[in-house]
């Protein structure tokens, strides 16, 4: 019984899901939530009449747009990356902190409370390096009822240059300093949100822990220059015909973001309960993010881009999967993906898989080919010409007879029809044949397939057991000049 419960874990599946009626009401830092999805400091929570209707929509909570000594923001502000017909694949702003006066907001805050009690309502914060104003501000904010505080060291245009924001967050001596001044005047959470523009996330991460954070979020927006206008040769945003580095967000950022949310959690000198950021438009990026620590997620572009009823289904959405699943909360899974990510060196060397193609889905469009062949291991030939393929051809033959044809886009039910075929099979001749000795399971074919499951990795029992480049190495395997080098952290 210990052994099939050890498996159901393993493979995140539990059993009488039937039964499982899962919730989405959580505790972050000690702050109870009905739902961890936030929406994080940016325009969409840049008053408290925007934040109500959030809280409508679905909502949990919301980190109010950074509240500091007003600012003059400039025009235009936003610019973004379109990416194969899909608007704001990436998204660069330019704007600053809240342009209205400190008292409005915490007033605004106040209502809110006053309104939703049971919502999370976080206070970004940022102002001068200075003890005083920081606990001058801490003590405003908490007044104002605020149920934890944001303290904003990633902003990584304009407020940096004045020595605030990220300024302050790539430097872990400014970043624990704060952090300890801010500590020493607060009665709520403090949350201290994350530079991505540092070669090593885990050092602010450290530092905030040794002041005695109370939470991490990560990541704020990574610098960037979106592009360049080739009629007027003037970047975007354009601002008079100037402009300036911003902060990158959107579905783009989201990998580095998992990556820097996995450092942080597998860091046990940094790891706190952490807010995730970065992309997360779907309930799906959402469990992922909580499937390597996070307790809560934080939304910006996809509400800026779609509005705040996409709340709807990021709900619906992670219930359903938890409830697939057999998990009843947020905690059940949260986390469990952590084990799974590893160092290079600790990988299976002996690990195999080759590609395998389905003949009865390829539509003959022959890109798992051209990749194979142009971008990775040559391994994908065109010689189906019978049922049984003749594998005595080598790879030099295959190539010397590709050169001496001409390149055409094959529409695979055309060609069946010049043959006098009826079938909307793909004909022989189009169908690609991965050649499995020498596949080296790189996946590029798989990833450039337009049909899904054509193409799928499939383990191959090579019968040799497991080994990592570390083992080898400890073993004195691995040839003089190429020994891994380790660095302590």
């Amino acid at each position: 019984m210990e052994n099939v419960q050890a498996s159901e874990l393993l493979h995140g599946w539990r059993r009488n899901v039937a039964n499982i009626k899962p919730t989405l009401e959580t505790t972050f830092c000690g702050i109870p939530c009905i739902n961890p999805f936030w929406l994080a400091s940016a325009p969409p929570t840049n008053c408290g009449e925007q934040v109500m209707r959030a809280f409508d929509a679905g909502w949990g909570g919301a980190v109010w747009k950074t509240i500091g000594e007003p600012i003059t923001n400039v025009s235009s502000r936003y610019s973004s990356i379109d990416w194969e017909g899909r608007r704001m694949m990436g998204f660069n702003n330019i704007e600053l902190i809240s342009d209205r006066p400190i008292e409005v907001n915490l007033r605004e805050i106040a209502e809110v409370k006053r309104r939703y009690p049971k919502h999370v309502v976080i206070a970004s914060l940022m102002v001068e390096s200075k003890r005083e104003t920081w606990h001058e501000m801490v003590q405003r904010a908490e007044d104002a009822g605020a149920d934890g505080l944001e303290l904003n060291f990633g902003c990584p245009h304009g407020m940096s240059e004045r020595g605030m924001g990220s300024a302050v967050g790539q430097v872990p001596e400014y970043c624990e300093q704060i952090t300890s001044w801010v500590k020493e005047k607060a009665r709520t959470p403090v949350i201290v949100k994350l530079t991505p523009n540092i070669s090593d996330i885990r050092m602010p991460a450290r530092a905030a822990k040794r002041a005695g954070a109370d939470a991490l979020s990560a990541i704020n927006t990574i610098n960037s220059i979106t592009g360049i206008d080739l009629d007027t040769l003037e970047p975007n945003p354009n601002v008079g015909g100037k402009s300036s580095h911003g902060g990158y967000c959107g579905p783009a950022v989201k990998p580095i973001a998992l990556n820097m949310v996995q450092q942080i959690q597998a860091d046990s000198a940094s790891a706190l309960p952490l807010s995730g950021i970065g992309g997360i438009g779907s309930w799906r990026d959402a469990a992922e993010f909580i499937l390597l620590g996070c307790g809560t997620v934080q939304v910006c572009t996809a509400a800026m881009h779609y509005g705040y009823r996409i709340v709807e289904d990021l709900q619906d959405g992670l219930l359903k999967w938890m409830s697939e699943k057999g998990y009843a909360t947020i905690d059940d899974f949260r986390g469990l993906s952590l084990p799974n990510v590893r160092e290079w060196k600790q990988l299976d060397l002996n690990y195999q898989i080759v590609a395998r193609i389905h003949e009865n889905l390829c539509i003959g469009c022959q890109l798992c080919y051209v990749a194979c062949w142009d971008g990775a291991h040559q391994c994908i030939h065109l010689d189906r010409t019978s049922p049984v393929p003749d594998t005595t051809r080598t790879p030099g033959m295959v190539e010397a007879e590709a050169a001496k044809r001409i390149s055409t886009t094959p529409i695979a039910k055309l060609d069946a029809g010049k043959m006098g075929l009826n079938s909307a099979i793909t004909p022989l001749e189009r169908i690609p044949r991965v050649d499995e000795e020498h596949c080296v399971g790189c996946n590029l074919c798989s990833l450039v397939c337009p049909v899904e499951n054509c193409i799928t990795m499939e383990r191959v029992d090579n019968g040799l057991p497991f080994e990592s480049w570390e083992e080898r190495t400890a073993k004195g395997l691995v040839p003089p000049g190429q020994a891994v080098m380790t660095t302590n952290h």
